[in-house]
């Protein structure tokens, strides 16, 4: 019996065992499988979880590119600027054994981390005064006191610093774009976790110039208008990276993993416009402005050959440099009273740019292009007449006049009709043409699209669908009422006008560069497509130079071969035209026989009482800004006999101004009987460096010669 129960213990042992034994092999099994999955499927992912715990990363902005003018001039740089970052970890409690280990630490690792930020910049810290970066100092304060001595120097809000330098991130940015002076407060203060790094802040030199092209940036140094923002991938570069390791209280580890990732910095964008002949669109549109005590003038210069914009302008603008910052004291004083989101938006129109976002109704500009496509179908031609009896009378029950009813222009030919800007003549070409045909060549035009040019917030236009027009829109349409476009669309469609048919795409850049000034990419002009013949073209160049000559006779500059078209519209606000309220214009061109310029000169809302007609607000503007851009090109100008003689008697010889004070040369103009063009706030000190018209050559009495300094 005794035998029988022993054996059958040893039995159940032997099965416990066996279970135990089966039960281990399975945890361990299973624990090994386990492992496996983490080592072999998981792996990566917990390495790089186990990196980021300990490794710092540090992102190092890439140097945004710079913007050229087309000769070279630097219109949008960066430069070096002083920022404040703080380690949250390193703002330790004051305790000075605290201190001892971390000097000891620090002394060890060799300062990897100055190191590494060193090489972002070469001076990002000055090391004879603010220690090493990534070590305590050993009077290394309370992050109280750390953030009561900020808060004076960087004069932020005490709280505000406190809570960013006390917060769990790992890296935060105090204070972009301090000045030398408080860079230099801090690092005497030797905080601990507190760095003054270089960084880059955008500037644009000349201030208020050519603002709706430059655009601007945020303080992340991202686009946000004008080609800072269409070509913000080009500009803003490739960021770097600083890496290293730290412990779990956030401090550098002696002999650590350590990386610098070199940024590559943004490549430069060289543009179309010439900075001379902005300046002289920048210079006319602010003294047509005044002038005539109006709402705005726009202003657009561009090469009808290759679609380059020479030069764009709208005043009043706003300084790139603080866009948010009224332009006057008037609209700061309206700002003042503002609610946030009635400034906000006070911003957004200030921001927008009226060459590119506006539509407007552009009047008798518009009949150069239903003149154009009448003579493109045959529809007109030179010996076509026309009679005017100061009312147009092909529509029934329509009571449409002619501008000048009360003086009926009479019978006349279509150069007349032109210079006389004939509504009762242009109505009849208008019901010519008819609505299909029109349409198709206003879309041709480019009118009711996007002219792409490279610039935010493009409007398409409106031009009314053939099914949706009757006679009384074609006729209203003829003499550039009813349809609406933006000035870029009425430049680009002139331009092809006067180039031979070509509608070119505007183009507002024309190369990438690096920093050595290599070539890194070309943009070609662009030719959308042949709208009308070059038999056309030199037809229509010769009408717009008889309506310069004859018609807006204040367009006309002997020599310089002016052509062009003038207009009145009456401003449409909430669908309705305004009583009183107009938009003067005028389009131009020169040489006529070799056009190198178009010109369109828009003055919205001019006094009434002062005057509000195109031909006499805008063409003389126009005028003479082709004028002066064909100095500036050096385009002979060519005289018949009776100008010759008149010019002669009138003309004075430009004095060599070539290293003069800017003061010395204004005296020297003012001498000669001219005027010096400059409208940038200099030192009378600064030295005259170039000049246009050159020295020695012959220009009218009180001409403006532009002078370019240091």
């Amino acid at each position: 019996m005794r035998k029988r129960v022993k054996n059958t213990t040893n039995l159940q042992n032997k099965r416990r065992m066996l279970v135990f034994l089966f039960c281990f092999f399975l945890v361990t099994l299973g624990l090994v499988i386990r492992l496996g999955f983490i080592q072999i499927i998981d792996g990566e992912e917990y390495k790089k979880q186990a990196m980021e715990s300990w490794a710092r990363d540090i992102t190092i902005s890439a140097k945004r590119g710079t913007i050229y003018d087309a000769r070279g001039k630097k219109l949008g740089v960066s430069v070096n600027s002083n920022t404040v970052t703080c380690f949250p970890a390193d703002v330790k409690k004051g305790d000075p054994a605290s201190n001892e280990n971390t000097e000891s630490e620090s002394g060890r690792s060799g300062g990897l981390l100055t190191m590494i930020l060193k090489k972002m910049n070469n001076s990002m810290f000055d090391s004879d005064k603010s220690g090493t970066a990534g070590s305590i100092p050993a009077n290394s304060k309370t992050p109280e006191e750390t953030a009561k001595i900020l808060s004076e120097i960087l004069e932020i809000d005490y709280e505000t610093v406190l809570e960013k330098i006390t917060s769990n991130s790992s890296y935060v940015v105090l204070k972009k774009w301090i000045t030398d002076e408080q860079a230099q407060k801090i690092r005497e203060q030797e905080l601990s976790g507190i760095n003054v790094v270089e960084d880059n802040k955008r500037v644009y030199p000349y201030g208020h110039f050519a603002p709706y092209i430059l655009g601007f940036t945020n303080v992340d140094q991202d686009g946000l208008y004008g080609v800072e923002a269409t070509y913000n991938d080009y500009l803003t570069g490739i960021p770097g990276r600083a890496v290293f390791n730290k412990d779990a209280h956030g401090r550098e580890l002696p002999f650590g993993y350590n990386e610098y990732y070199e940024p590559q910095d943004g490549e430069g964008v060289v543009l179309t416009l010439d900075e001379v002949i902005q300046h002289y669109a920048e210079s006319a549109a602010s003294k047509v402005l005044k002038d005539y005590n109006a709402k705005r003038a726009t202003i657009i210069v561009m090469d009808p050959n290759n679609g380059d914009i020479l030069a764009m302008t709208s005043k009043p603008d706003y300084d790139p440099n603080n866009p948010k910052e009224a332009i006057d004291e008037e609209t700061k004083q309206e700002w003042s009273s503002m609610t946030d989101e009635e400034v906000q938006k006070a911003w957004f129109d200030t921001w927008r740019n009226p060459a590119v976002n506006d539509i407007y109704e552009p009047g008798s500009t518009f009949k150069l292009l239903t003149t154009s496509i009448a003579l493109e179908e045959n529809k007109a031609n030179l010996n076509s007449t026309y009679y005017c009896d100061g009312y147009v009378r092909q529509i029934p029950g329509q009571t449409i006049k002619c501008w000048r009813y009360y003086r009926p222009h009479g019978q006349q030919t279509l150069s007349e009709a032109i210079q006389n800007s004939c509504n009762d003549a242009l109505a009849q070409i208008g019901l010519d043409i008819g609505k299909d045909l029109f349409y198709k060549y206003l879309k041709s035009f480019g009118l009711g699209e996007k002219s792409n040019i490279m610039l935010n917030g493009e409007a398409s236009g409106l031009v009314k669908n053939p099914a949706n027009m009757k006679d009384v829109d074609v006729v209203t349409q003829a003499f550039g009422q009813g349809v609406a476009l933006t000035p870029i669309q009425l430049t680009t469609a002139v331009s092809a006008i006067v180039n031979g048919g070509n509608l070119m795409q505007p183009r507002i850049v024309k190369q990438l560069v690096d920093e050595d000034g290599n070539i890194k990419r070309n943009f070609e002009p662009v030719v959308r497509r042949r709208v009308i013949s070059e038999e056309t073209s030199k037809i229509m160049l010769s009408i717009m130079k008889d309506a310069a000559e004859a018609g807006t006779k204040q367009a006309y500059r002997p020599g310089y071969r002016i052509g062009g078209k003038s207009g009145t519209a009456q401003k449409v606000i909430d669908g309705r035209y305004a009583e009183g309220k107009f938009i003067s214009s005028f389009i131009g061109t020169s040489p006529i026989d070799d056009p190198r310029a178009v010109a369109i000169v828009l003055v919205d809302e001019p006094d009434a009482s002062i005057g509000y007609y195109g031909s006499t607000v805008t063409g003389p503007v126009a005028a003479d800004l082709l004028e002066n851009i064909m100095k500036y090109y050096d385009v002979e100008p060519v005289y018949n006999e009776e100008e010759l003689s008149k010019v002669e008697s009138q003309s004075v010889q430009v004095p060599d101004l070539l290293g003069l004070t800017i003061a010395e040369a204004t005296d020297k103009l003012i001498k000669s009987g001219l005027e010096c063009n400059i409208d940038i706030e200099v030192d009378a000190n600064s030295i005259v460096k170039a000049q246009f018209p050159k020295a020695g050559e012959k220009v009218a009495k009180n001409s403006m010669v532009t002078v370019v300094i240091n």
